[in-house]
């Protein structure tokens, strides 16, 4: 009996220690996509080129232009194109959809809510992306956090870069997506 008790207690003792991983498992991304979003403010001069817009700004600002102290409580939606290169003039493959809002007063940094919509031959389906965006900071991540078609269900995390700027008018962001879970 003392055996059988002894048996029970070590294979127990073994599936409880093989139960707790001593070392975290390396995760790799099950897709990867690199794309370039490109943003125009509309500026009271630009309406025919613009794709994005300041649709609140606080008591000391204005609609047409970013508010002084580092664009506190401006908000900008935007619908801008996404392309495979940095070339403004490159073919789309989809648009970029959502919104910005500075929300700190001491420094550059936005909060983002925005969705890549593409419909193309490659890709067809949603990329939903939210997170801080601290602007001064060369690479910066945000969550995605889920799809639809080619990407339904989908998380992971997208490296954004700001590749280009011109004044507070255009700039262009390079988006590294890598998804750790594919459905």
């Amino acid at each position: 009996m003392k055996t059988i008790t002894f048996v029970f207690f070590f294979f127990h003792f073994l599936t409880v220690s093989l139960a707790h991983p001593g070392m975290k498992r390396q995760h790799y991304p099950c897709k990867n996509l690199v794309l370039y979003f490109h943003d125009v403010l509309y500026n009271g001069q630009n309406a025919f080129n613009a794709t994005s817009a300041i649709v609140g700004a606080p008591q000391w600002g204005n609609h047409t232009i970013l508010a002084d102290k580092f664009h506190f409580g401006n908000i900008v939606v935007f619908d801008d194109p996404i392309t495979l290169d940095n070339n403004f003039h490159s073919v789309p493959v989809g648009r970029a959809q959502g919104m910005y809002i500075y929300d700190t007063k001491n420094t550059y940094t936005a909060w983002l809510g925005f969705s890549f919509v593409l419909d193309n031959a490659q890709h067809k389906g949603t990329i939903n992306f939210i997170g801080a965006d601290p602007i001064m900071v060369k690479s910066r991540d945000i969550s995605v956090v889920g799809g639809t078609g080619d990407f339904f269900m989908h998380r992971g995390v997208a490296t954004i870069m700001t590749d280009s700027f011109e004044g507070e008018v255009y700039f262009r962001l390079r988006v590294d997506i890598k998804f750790y879970e594919c459905w």
